[in-house]
């Protein structure tokens, strides 16, 4: 079995405690949690929670194991324990209610969806982003959504970029959706609009790893993992249009990583059009990253069904190559 809580690096994600501020969970311990920690297990017994959300509560004396109180997180558990948790409303929680948005579903079946989420949409509650979030939106699309963990959300755009996600309907479809991601057989392709003309060979794949930016712990950057902490990373990058001002390229995602796009293309000297986190500056009218997700390719995990699907540049991403005079010829 998966815990939910290692599956992004996009942040942990809390269930919404809509009858009060606390609700008591009891559940026995199957077969395959037979000797795992607390933490562990809970985890798996109650996958909406993160796991550091649980590992809180144990430690403040809110978990039982046959009526006892447990506060080690390392405690094990035994087949047939009874463990009683009592799941305490937070910040997190309470922002993850429905709110009726407009969301572009461009493929829907009983399993999953595909959304075209335009720039300036948050995927999911956070700090600073606590409602108005495509999660919020998915919420109140489908209330089915609200007993799978993250709303079915298996992956996730930045904030500013724009483009195809794919999202479950259906705890089976989630975790078979992580596995196909995890086994790098969802095809992502991504349209950016970068600065300089281009002069490396094209196709180039970048393989460099990510982890967090040791001087600016907002940032990402790419690091060795010989001295710092990170994970592996690889972009194909493909150059679609130049002149003396930038380039249209498109990149495919070989791993997920947090901005990997984004830094991999700082990196060798292609900041994004306004991307000035990492070093990019505004021109040609945009006022957000470059950047757009505009191809996705899978196999239904369900059905068996070949997926395929593409999505047009956003307005502003147009005007911006009419305005540098770069062409933009990529089949949809």
């Amino acid at each position: 079995m998966h815990d939910p809580s290692t599956l992004m690096d996009e942040g942990e994600l809390e269930r919404v405690l809509e009858a009060a501020d606390e609700e008591v969970r009891i559940s026995q311990v199957p077969m395959d949690l037979h000797g795992q920690r607390l933490d562990k297990a809970l985890a798996q017994m109650v996958p909406e929670f993160s796991r550091s959300y649980l590992q809180q509560l144990i430690e403040q004396g809110d978990a039982l194991i046959d009526g006892r109180v447990v506060t080690k997180v390392s405690s094990k558990v035994r087949l047939g324990h009874k463990v009683q948790v009592t799941l305490r409303a937070t910040p997190q929680s309470q922002a993850f209610v429905p709110e009726a948005m407009p969301i572009d579903v461009v493929y829907e079946d009983a399993h999953l969806r595909v959304i075209n989420k335009p720039a300036g949409l948050v995927v999911h509650p956070a700090p600073g982003n606590w409602r108005g979030t495509l999660l919020n939106g998915l919420l109140a699309l489908d209330p089915l959504t609200k007993d799978v963990p993250r709303a079915g959300i298996v992956h996730r755009l930045d904030k500013d970029t724009s483009g195809l996600m794919v999202v479950a309907r259906t705890r089976q479809t989630m975790d078979a959706l992580v596995q196909l991601i995890a086994a790098r057989d969802v095809k992502r392709q991504y349209l950016a609009i970068a600065h300089k003309p281009w002069t490396a060979p094209s196709p180039t794949t970048v393989e460099a790893a990510i982890g967090r930016d040791p001087a600016n712990r907002l940032r990402m950057a790419v690091v060795d993992l010989t001295y710092q902490s990170g994970k592996t990373a690889a972009t194909t990058i493909e150059v679609l249009d130049q002149n003396n001002k930038g380039c249209l390229v498109q990149c495919t995602l070989h791993t997920g990583r947090t901005h990997q796009i984004r830094v991999h293309m700082a990196h060798i000297g292609h900041s994004l059009l306004a991307d000035t986190v990492y070093g990019g500056a505004k021109a040609a009218g945009m006022d957000r990253q470059a950047l757009h997700a505009w191809h996705l390719a899978f196999v239904h995990p369900i059905t068996g069904e070949s997926i395929d699907l593409r999505s047009a540049l956003p307005a502003d991403m147009a005007q911006a190559l009419d305005d540098w005079g770069l062409s933009y010829n990529v089949t949809l």
